[in-house]
């Protein structure tokens, strides 16, 4: 399939479609008990949102001709940790935030020890689907590294790791270098699970595409995070769903605070030509990718 800028937002729709539907049908109902842990699980995982995540998955798959009931499971699950990372990183121990999506975050809307409770659980539950989900891939030592990657990028050297080198440097003056380092893990270290996971569902894929993609994840998890940080200053409330301003109100380092925003807008502009360059051994299979890698910089929220 030939992708332009109208086949690209129809597959988006679909793909946020189709994931919300897997969602809805991996959440325990908000009917059984305990009922307050169960509707806050949903609350976090079903608010509105541009599942960037799953929309990842569903288009690597989709550039290696894979069915996308093979990746439902990662889909579902790397949105689902995704969750878990926002309820804990709204408390008022990390980033004390009262808005996220456009709604109370799930602190504010149920209780704090509800939140952190709902964070725990989905936590675990996103090893549950891609461990037990029996559409995913048939060779268990392929299931093995999905839940090796993913544990490894959620954890101290991936995405919890980017939150703690986070707080950490609240009020201080972080390098460039440093700055990277942070999000690489916060941020970028999830974005590549989801095209590992796509990957990894196929027992076809060459050595050299594997890492070109790896690569192109890289620069796009990297790319968001800029871009991110540039609406934080150029953005609004209403637009963003979050708070805009908060990174400066809390006085945390960012691309814009360090290198300035016209040099923060050019670093993402590079990060993008770099993943396009990492897809090069790619044919127009890997369009949507490159459209990905485009709306990254582009987005307004």
């Amino acid at each position: 399939m030939k992708i332009d800028a109208r086949v690209f937002e129809s597959l988006v729709a679909d793909y946020q479609q189709r994931v919300d539907t897997v969602l809805d049908q991996w959440l325990p109902p908000a009917d059984v008990n305990p009922v307050r842990l169960h509707r806050a699980m949903r609350y976090a995982v079903l608010a509105p949102g541009k599942r960037v995540r799953p929309i990842l998955v569903y288009a690597t798959a989709a550039t290696l001709g894979l069915d996308l009931e093979r990746v439902d499971g990662a889909a579902c699950a790397v949105e689902i940790i995704h969750a878990y990372s926002l309820i804990h990183d709204d408390l008022p121990a990390m980033d004390d935030d009262d808005l996220r999506r456009g709604r109370p975050t799930c602190h504010r809307e149920f209780d704090e020890a509800t939140a952190i409770l709902a964070g725990d659980a989905l936590q675990a539950l996103a090893f549950y689907i891609i461990s037990h989900d029996p559409d995913m891939i048939a060779d268990a030592s392929a299931r093995l590294r999905m839940i090796e990657n993913l544990s490894l990028f959620s954890g101290s050297r991936g995405m919890a790791g980017g939150q703690a080198i986070d707080l950490a440097a609240v009020g201080k003056t972080l390098n460039i270098a440093e700055l990277e380092t942070m999000h690489i893990h916060k941020t970028g270290a999830l974005i590549r699970t989801c095209i590992q996971l796509a990957a990894l569902s196929t027992a076809r894929l060459s050595e050299q595409r594997f890492t070109a993609l790896d690569s192109y994840a890289k620069c796009i998890g990297l790319s968001f995070q800029v871009q991110d940080d540039i609406l934080d200053v150029t953005g609004d409330t209403a637009t963003l769903g979050k708070t805009q301003g908060a990174d400066s109100a809390h006085d945390k380092p960012t691309f814009p605070s360090i290198i300035g925003l016209e040099a923060s807008l050019e670093k993402a502009r590079e990060l993008h030509q770099k993943a396009l360059q990492a897809l090069s051994i790619f044919g127009e299979e890997a369009d949507i990718l490159r459209y990905i890698s485009a709306w990254f910089v582009e987005r307004k929220n």
